[in-house]
């Protein structure tokens, strides 16, 4: 007769970590969801994804840098080795993931240019499958099947394909520098350095902005491009200073919801969060409905859904 041991059932502490894990991870979702108009509407005002890519990876490594001082001043250290992987992981990783980013929501819909970035796991696991050599299951196929019905329907490829095309190719190009972010942070993670989350991520911004320094000097910063009045409500709400809504992006837009996304995996495991992550989208969509007008039609929401369903499907087969 054989020994069937079940697992053990979780306990209250369990589950009140859960809970809290959850909870902590939605409210960087939540956040990182409304930063999506918040961009969106300074784009509008007629920043260049470009200036605002710099304003934001500059503010928040400054804010981060307090941080890690404060926290964990031991990983403000850099090892000989890691310069390398830092600077790729910051300019690839960091930079052109938010700059693609910034172009895509600039010429399409928040939700769709969101869904479309959130198809990065699947290359990830294309990646190990043909760059590793590593097994993957089937289930992985089927997502990625999955995925590509769900573009189609977004695109509604029936009607011509009624998407931008640049803004297309720039949600496409953000998917693939996130899925290279997550590469990197993987194979960082996993090296002799042992570099935790929160000093990565302060780096990552770090190598952002030296990029951005060097391609955009600071000297020929466009400070008035800021100074002006923008209608965050699609033009029918009251106008708020730009400078105002930056220092929102910087602070609430990326530097409190990263930091709050490390504090989650403490109690929550990757594999987690990410289901939790993919209401980013959702989440967005409403946002961007309510704030900016933007509705998708039914056949663009059924896609998003399919496309969310194909990741999941993908991340759990690697």
């Amino acid at each position: 007769m054989t020994d069937m041991t079940l697992p053990p059932l979780p306990t209250a502490h369990d589950r009140r970590r859960l809970v809290i894990g959850y909870a902590v991870y939605l409210t960087a979702a939540c956040l990182f969801a409304l930063n999506g108009t918040i961009v969106k509407t300074i784009l509008l005002s007629g920043v260049s994804a470009a200036r605002l890519s710099e304003i934001r990876a500059t503010g928040a490594f400054l804010i981060l840098f307090v941080v890690v001082l404060i926290a964990r001043p031991r990983a403000l250290r850099i090892q000989r080795g890691e310069w390398g992987i830092l600077l790729a992981y910051g300019v690839i990783g960091v930079a052109m993931t938010q700059f693609l980013f910034f172009v895509a929501i600039e010429r399409m819909p928040i939700g769709i240019a969101l869904v479309i970035e959130f198809t990065a796991p699947i290359f990830v696991v294309l990646y190990a499958r043909f760059g590793r050599r590593e097994l993957v299951r089937s289930t992985v196929w089927i997502g990625l099947a999955l995925a590509l019905v769900g573009l189609a329907f977004i695109a509604q490829v029936w009607q011509g394909f009624v998407l931008n095309g640049v803004g297309v190719l720039a949600a496409f190009g953000a998917a693939l520098a996130l899925a290279l972010f997550y590469v990197m942070a993987e194979q960082q993670r996993r090296s002799g350095y042992q570099r935790d989350a929160l000093s990565l991520t302060m780096w990552g911004m770090a190598g952002s902005a030296a990029f951005w320094a060097i391609a955009q000097p600071w000297w020929s910063f466009p400070w008035a491009d800021f100074a002006g009045l923008s209608e965050p409500l699609a033009g029918s709400g009251p106008q708020l200073p730009l400078s105002t809504l930056t220092t929102w992006m910087i602070v609430m837009g990326t530097a409190l919801p990263f930091t709050l996304i490390i504090v989650s995996l403490a109690y929550i495991t990757a594999a987690q969060a990410s289901i939790v992550g993919m209401l980013e989208p959702v989440i967005a969509s409403i946002i961007a409905w309510i704030a900016l007008a933007e509705v998708l039609t039914p056949a663009q929401i059924i896609g998003g859904v399919v496309v969310l369903a194909g990741v999941y499907l993908a991340e759990r087969g690697r």
